[in-house]
């Protein structure tokens, strides 16, 4: 039987700029929140988006921020984490990118 309680992940990986399987959270997330923190972007997804898909803010200089669904390159739930795609704000190669889950 479950407890009802909520499961919660966070962590940190660096960016790859390809596609990056994030498997160490254990559960399949229903919230997933991305920090870039290297580069100034973050993005967040909910069940009920589509895969591949953002609710995306980026810094764009100036006190600047642009904000954009995004539609490819976002994220995709898996059964044990998630996938990041290729998006070029949030997954950028040799950036610290931190993240927080919720099931």
């Amino acid at each position: 039987m479950a407890s009802g309680a909520s499961k919660i992940a966070v962590g940190s990986f660096v960016g790859t700029g390809a596609s990056k399987d994030v498997q160490a959270v254990g559960f399949r997330p229903k919230y997933v929140k991305l920090l870039n923190v290297t580069g100034s972007c973050q993005a967040e997804w909910v069940q009920g988006m589509a895969d591949a898909s953002a609710q995306k803010v980026v810094d764009s200089g100036a006190g600047a921020t642009d904000i954009s669904l995004i539609t490819s390159g976002g994220v995709t739930p898996l059964a044990d984490g998630f996938t990041l795609g290729a998006d070029t704000d949030l997954n950028v190669s040799g950036e610290m990118v931190r993240y927080v889950c919720f099931d």
